[in-house]
């Protein structure tokens, strides 16, 4: 995965709304990049984290992120 922390925050707004579901909800490995990161790039990888979470809510509007949970539940199956 193209590590997105180190590009623009205004880069990823550009980039989400053309993406399809399982690209916006896979680019939740920043949540795990972001665990690793101090500073300026953990601030840059929640705000990112947030942006993907609005995507996500203006897709699929008052189901919170149930959708992206499913979707991580049966990429976790075998």
């Amino acid at each position: 995965m193209k590590n997105f922390i180190k590009e623009p925050v205004a880069d990823l707004v550009a980039r989400l709304e053309p993406m399809t579901q399982d690209e916006v909800f896979a680019m939740s490995d920043l949540e795990a990049m972001s665990e690793g990161a101090e500073g300026t790039e953990r601030e840059e990888a929640l705000s990112q984290i947030a942006l993907i979470e609005e995507e996500i809510e203006k897709r699929f509007p008052g189901q919170l992120l149930a959708p992206y949970r499913e979707w991580k539940r049966s990429e976790a199956l075998p």
